[in-house]
């Protein structure tokens, strides 16, 4: 049997799709995957870090807590960048210690590590803070389908094994691997670990599914998806194509295919369907599936040259890269040495001269900073390889007492691996936390009980509505009427129709639109009380354009407008509780 490990609710919540689905939308994806019949779902990872410090609106220690919430049969997976954990820089090992514990008690189970410059010394120290945490570890190893280099990598599976690896796991960020020796790689790993291989792929034009099914047919497991959406707009392996795909070859995956056909139309109707353009334009893609380098990759670069007002020069770049890369050892392309190599490459091609500019972060590559690579470094990179300064080691202690305010180990990781957006976000949160009354406060044991409630009032055909009482808190759940009666017009008693005098009057028809609040909780009308409102009456917005954060236990939802036109009222207080289906803004569409 293989097993399929769904990745889509990481996706969503990492760039480029981060900020396409509010929280809301994301927990129930997830709940609707975790009926699927999947070995793990990957709900977060370094991109989904980033994501939420940069955006400043919800911490991704809350989100994962959310998730396990809803995901009661399937185990949680994180994805972790060694001792880069999830962040751009190493880290030392009291630091990669803590936050493997701090992820496990948030509800991660399975931690898949991989190096960025596949030095596998250097997931010692995460692997053993998994094994202390009692999770499961899965190794990741980059190869980029250069069949010469297999027998390192092959030497690479042994040493994850030795780590105490469940899992050794093949990654083609690129679509490098040819599906035809994909199988004989997947063998070689197993078979060198003693452990079984899986498979983490992307490609374009149906390669990934292609290297997908092939992997299957010699034993890989697991294998990561995406829901069709998904994988359709970032090249993944789609979970429905390949549950058929597999089932048709009678080989055992245990998907409900049509159950995660639900979750893409869920998907198309709430996510994808009002994007207002496409995250990967189809120049990107092509030039993905030429160069075979990964398609963040290209998308970085094309940013990078659309800065300079150098779009012509793509191509250029895309070729001095893989030379960059050759003189760097054949490091991979993996976040973040990927981009490092990318601003090398982008310098030589502007500057028409090679290895005479070079970055900070080259130099530090060089030095060794970052690991070792395949192969050694040529020359005229090696010349540029100096004797960095050694970044003082994070003192947790030392960093409790400066931040103000801040107590929680899980804060304190975000502040260490983030710094000043860390700071922004952490005060955002506590800026909303101080707004509120605090008699309105709900604690974790109110928050159970409120979903007990949902849950007992959602599975009764006979009750709508259920309250509980406990001194000053009053707490009531109510089941929204899928059919609400028509309104009735009232007339004073003993008033009859009034005279018409000439031609019927015609009312008045309102264009205007009421959006209205899909969850209760609370209303914000800002990031934070120190930054400025999303919108003011008089605004235009557009479609997808943030209006208000609205939150619910703890749980900060951005809410956008699914209209473009004229915000003309404002129906809502800030900091002030919001029912279902409340008005919150009355907007004029243009």
């Amino acid at each position: 049997m293989t097993r399929i490990v769904d990745t889509t609710v990481r996706l969503l919540s990492q760039q480029p799709l981060a900020g396409n689905a509010s929280t809301a939308t994301v927990l129930e994806v997830a709940e609707i995957l975790d009926g699927a019949g999947f070995a793990g779902l990957e709900v977060s990872g370094g991109g989904c870090f980033d994501a939420a410090v940069r955006r400043g609106v919800e911490s991704p220690w809350d989100r994962i807590r959310a998730l396990k919430a809803r995901c009661t049969r399937t185990p949680l997976q994180i994805a972790v960048r060694g001792r880069f954990l999830v962040g751009s820089r190493p880290v030392s090992d009291d630091l990669v210690r803590r936050f493997i514990l701090s992820a496990a008690e948030s509800g991660i189970d399975v931690f898949r590590l991989h190096d960025p410059m596949n030095d596998v010394e250097n997931l010692a120290p995460a692997a053993a803070a998994v094994r202390e945490a009692g999770g499961r570890l899965y190794g990741g190893l980059a190869f980029s389908g250069q069949m010469g280099n297999l027998e390192r990598v092959v030497e690479k599976a042994r040493r994850l094994a030795d780590l105490g690896a469940d899992r050794v796991l093949l990654h083609d960020s690129a679509g490098a691997l040819d599906p035809g020796v994909c199988g004989t790689v997947i063998e070689r790993l197993a078979d060198a670990a003693g452990v079984p291989a899986g498979l983490y792929c992307q490609g374009t034009g149906g390669k990934a599914l292609a290297m997908a099914v092939e992997a299957a047919r010699h034993g890989a497991d697991p294998i990561a998806v995406a829901a069709y959406p998904v994988a359709s707009l970032l090249n993944r392996v789609a979970a429905e194509v390949l549950g058929e795909s597999l089932s048709s070859l009678e080989v055992e995956h245990g998907v409900d295919v049509e159950r995660m056909w639900d979750a893409s139309r869920f998907i198309d109707a709430h996510v994808t369907s009002k994007m207002p353009a496409l995250p990967v334009p189809p120049r990107i893609i092509l030039r993905t599936a030429i160069t075979r380098l990964p398609v963040g990759l290209v998308a970085e670069i094309d940013a990078r040259l659309r800065s300079a007002d150098a779009l012509d020069r793509l191509d250029e770049v895309l070729t001095e890269l893989n030379a960059v890369r050759a003189d760097c050892g054949t490091a991979p392309l993996a976040a973040p040495i990927g981009g490092i190599l990318a601003g090398q490459a982008v310098t030589h091609v502007l500057t028409a001269q090679r290895w005479v500019e070079v970055s900070d972060e080259m130099r530090a590559l060089l030095s060794g900073a970052y690991g070792e690579p395949p192969l050694p470094f040529a020359p005229e990179a090696a010349a540029h390889a100096t004797e960095m300064p050694t970044e003082a080691d994070v003192d947790m202690d030392d960093l409790r007492s400066q931040a103000r305010g801040v107590g929680s180990e899980e804060d304190l990781l975000l502040l260490a691996l983030f710094g000043d957006d860390a700071a922004r976000l952490l005060a955002n949160l506590r800026g909303r936390g101080q707004a509120e009354q605090p008699g309105d406060a709900v604690d974790h044991t109110q928050s159970a009980r409120i979903r007990e409630l949902i849950r007992m009032v959602e599975g009764s055909d006979k009750v709508g509505e259920l309250t509980i009482e406990e001194g000053p808190v009053r707490i009531t759940v109510r089941k929204q009427d899928e059919h609400p009666p028509a309104p009735i017009a009232v007339m004073p008693a003993g008033a009859g129709p009034a005279p018409v005098d000439g031609p019927p009057h015609e009312p008045e028809v309102s264009s205007a639109i009421r959006l209205e609040s899909p969850m209760v909780g609370t209303f914000y009308r800002s990031p934070s009380p120190a930054q400025a409102a999303f919108v003011a009456e008089g605004d235009r917005v557009e479609v997808g354009q943030t209006l208000c954060i609205l939150e619910a236990m703890k749980l900060f939802n951005e809410y956008k407008s699914d209209h473009a036109g004229v915000i003309r009222r404002i129906l809502a207080d800030n900091g002030q509780p919001v029912e279902y289906g409340q008005p919150l803004f009355e907007l004029e569409p243009v």
